[in-house]
């Protein structure tokens, strides 16, 4: 979990989790509780990219898989496109890659 205070309060972004891949698209695609054709849509569109060992098929991680549900509560539940789904991801992983170079620089300082 990364975060920082913000006006005397802890907040959390969470990280997405493990990134091992493990995970072939059927399994993805039930545990995400999309389609098949869902997910390569959203690898077209360079949201998500399975990583293909030297030889068989593209394995996800447990990150892929909360990406996907983050896209698809993204473009389901608020109504984004893809392209704005995109800018939102991109954003996010701005916001968490500073609040870790901001929590390291406060340990390194000896703050909380």
């Amino acid at each position: 979990m990364v975060g920082h205070w913000n006006g005397g309060r802890w907040v959390e972004i969470e990280d997405d989790g493990d990134d091992e891949p493990r995970y072939l698209i059927t399994a993805v695609a039930t545990r995400a509780n999309i389609h098949v054709q869902t997910i390569r849509r959203y690898e077209a569109y360079g949201l998500v990219e399975g990583r293909r060992p030297e030889r068989g098929p593209a394995l996800y991680s447990e990150a892929d898989i909360e990406r996907i549900r983050r896209i698809r509560r993204l473009t389901d539940d608020l109504g984004v496109n893809l392209a704005g789904a995109a800018a939102v991801l991109h954003l996010r992983e701005q916001v968490i890659a500073l609040q870790r170079e901001l929590s390291a620089l406060q340990r390194s300082r000896g703050d909380r």
